[in-house]
């Protein structure tokens, strides 16, 4: 992977500022748009990913989708392009959070936050869904939200607008967390496909942990296909039995019982929302569900004749002698006929019995459906039990007793053993808060948390919150340290120091620099850092980087008048390389010294300059030159 370096101009129109963000298929970066003066997210291609022409058709799918979406809920998408062997996406700059990270630091919400941005995900998937766009990716980390709760739907880089050449593996593609069961089996997905994801993210916004999880996304996709999800009121006894329902209804295995669409699952959230706002507790009155309305199938019932008049049996005899006994019998039947017709015409026999369907030791959510999908009014009693809570422990009438269609089922459910208090945990050790869980008579499940605050393998709080009633025999959250978050040390030598201090940042590091005399690395240039690349740190701890500052600097030192000899000495020795170049001078004195140097003295030049020096050479006078000696004869 190639970093795109800061202030590179994209595509002659983008500056880039600095990186936001990292995923396994793209960079995204903050960017100036030169020609119109904004600031865009700009999603660069991995250049690994440029030769593949499947991860190209998905890069450009998403331009394709996303601009084709005009939406205040999902994020817009101005241009597309390609940047040195490589592809470019650019989009609208968003201010915010993605919906994961609030999820991770602040869940469970509060059961109105959660419509409401629920709420706003189902209006960017209806629209979606009605331009045939389906996102196939629905996940909180796609999900942008600003300090307003104002929430934006992105990455759209697996939709799919209509028909498709993507392979069967590209057809299933998505995150196996939030996956629908018949993604991944690799079947046929549609608008409830989506649904089912988004019911996978409100679950976890309410219960702050994911309905399924496993070691590996192969784990997970398979219990998407054959495991029911806990109950959320498990997790968070404080969950509106509306909400829960409604939100259970988007996790059925079976699409054709799921809602059938965004619109649908909104107006569930909406009939939740009132019965939360009027104080109405759905789960303990069956008049509070009526107004939600549920995703089962409906069932026709065999039409009933309509009453009429019975009719009139006459006797004009009546005051004539009794006749025989074969004529009172004659009159007594049809007297009994006449009663039959008008008892079956007024609709008193014309009953439609059906067979209650079995739904004793069945979770509530489920056993309410099943009774509604097979045309029955459900009214739940609820009991103190040692079972667990809302498990239906008793009904009437009876599994597989015959009841009159639209009757009304009663179903007997545990309120568990009791309300207690969930005691307080935080700075405790995970043994010793476990211990005091159980001994309030609450069930534990221990989750690891980073904490700069609270020491490794310590109690940082609980879900739900000390002090919190619950009942007895509820699963409670434990929370434990896992001491600062580790990252990973970058490798930020030779960079230049403004990307090596982008890079340490973008890892969640501080920076400390100095700066260093290198011959050897340009000025500006990190020359080594501390920790090494690859080192795991606490995250905000601090890296050292040493940045050269060029070649050292010394001063030239004063030379003239001094004899060669001894000037080469001076030179050499403070780090400056002499070259002699020869004046005549016709002063005996000057013979043999430096008369000149330049750069001049106390210049302030590189380690290892040259200085040139010039040497006096006294000049010969021929008028003075002796006679030359006689010849001999």
């Amino acid at each position: 992977m190639t970093e795109v370096a800061g202030n590179t101009l994209v595509d002659g129109r983008y500056r880039v500022l600095r990186r936001i963000g990292s995923g396994g298929m793209a960079d995204v970066y903050c960017a100036e748009d030169t020609h119109l003066g904004r600031q865009v997210a700009l999603k660069v291609l991995h250049r690994r990913f440029a030769q593949d022409q499947e991860f190209v058709e998905r890069f450009r799918r998403e331009a394709k989708s996303a601009a084709g979406l005009n939406h205040p809920n999902v994020v817009g998408v101005f241009d597309r392009g390609e940047h040195e062997g490589t592809y470019y996406i650019a989009m609208e700059f968003l201010e915010g959070r993605t919906l994961k990270d609030i999820v991770t630091a602040e869940a469970p919400l509060a059961q109105e936050r959660v419509i409401d941005i629920g709420l706003q995900i189902l209006q960017a998937a209806g629209f979606a869904h009605s331009h045939g766009v389906i996102h196939r990716d629905f996940k909180p980390h796609n999900v942008i939200v600003d300090e307003a709760g104002h929430a934006k739907v992105t990455d759209f880089g697996i939709a799919r607008a209509g028909a498709s050449e993507m392979t069967e593996t590209g057809s299933i593609m998505g995150t196996a967390q939030y996956l629908s069961p018949e993604q991944a089996q690799g079947h046929a997905v549609t608008a409830s496909s989506d649904i089912y994801s988004i019911g996978v993210m409100l679950y976890e916004m309410l219960a702050g942990r994911l309905p399924f999880d496993g070691d590996s996304a192969v784990a997970v996709a398979l219990k998407h296909l054959s495991e029911q999800p806990v109950p959320i009121s498990q997790w968070r006894p404080d969950v509106h039995p509306a909400l829960e329902a409604v939100v259970m209804a988007a996790l059925v295995k079976d699409p054709a019982h799921r809602w059938q669409s965004a619109e649908d699952l909104a107006s569930g959230l909406e009939a939740a929302r009132t019965q939360i706002e009027s104080g109405a507790n759905g789960g303990q009155d069956t008049a509070g569900f009526a107004a939600i309305p549920m995703p089962v199938a409906d069932e026709t019932a065999p039409t009933q004749l309509a009453g009429a008049p019975p009719p009139v049996v006459e006797d004009p005899e009546h005051d004539r002698e009794r006749r025989w006994p074969w004529y009172a019998i004659g009159a007594l039947a049809l007297a009994l006929v006449a009663v039959l017709a008008y008892l079956i015409l007024s609709g008193v026999l014309a009953t439609d019995k059906k067979q209650v369907p079995r739904v004793t030791g069945k979770q509530l959510v489920e056993a309410r459906a099943i009774m509604e999908r097979a045309g029955f009014d459900v009214e739940t009693e609820r009991v103190q039990s040692e079972q667990p809570f809302d498990q239906v422990l008793d009904q009437d009438p009876n599994g597989g007793e015959e009841a009159d269609a639209g009757s009304k089922v009663t179903l007997e459910v545990s309120g568990g053993p009791g309300e207690v208090l969930v005691p307080a945990v935080e700075h405790l050790t995970e043994v010793q808060a476990v211990r005091e869980i159980h001994k309030a008579g609450l069930e534990v499940t221990t989750d690891p948390e980073f904490s700069d605050k609270v020491k490794k393998g310590f109690a940082i709080r609980t879900v739900p919150k000390e002090g919190a009633s619950v009942t007895k025999g509820t699963r409670v959250r434990l929370l434990v340290s896992q001491g600062p978050e580790q990252v990973s040390v970058p490798d930020v030598t030779g960079l230049s120091r403004d990307s090596a201090e982008s890079r340490l940042r973008d890892a969640h590091l501080a920076v400390e620099v100095d700066e260093q005399d290198s011959e050897d690395v340009p000025e500006g240039d990190v020359i080594s850092q501390d920790p090494a690349a690859g080192a795991k740190l606490p995250r905000g701890s601090t890296v050292k980087i040493t940045v050269s500052t060029g070649k050292p600097q010394v001063t030239v030192p004063d030379v003239v008048g001094m004899k060669e000899s001894k000037a080469n000495s001076a030179l050499s020795k403070a780090g400056l390389t002499p070259v002699r170049q020869e004046r005549e001078v016709t002063d005996p004195t000057q013979d043999g010294v430096v008369i000149e140097e330049r750069p001049s003295s106390g210049s302030q030049v590189d380690k290892g300059s040259q200085v040139t020096i010039v040497v006096g050479v006294l000049k010969q006078d021929d008028t003075l030159a002796p006679a030359p000696a006689p010849e001999s004869p």
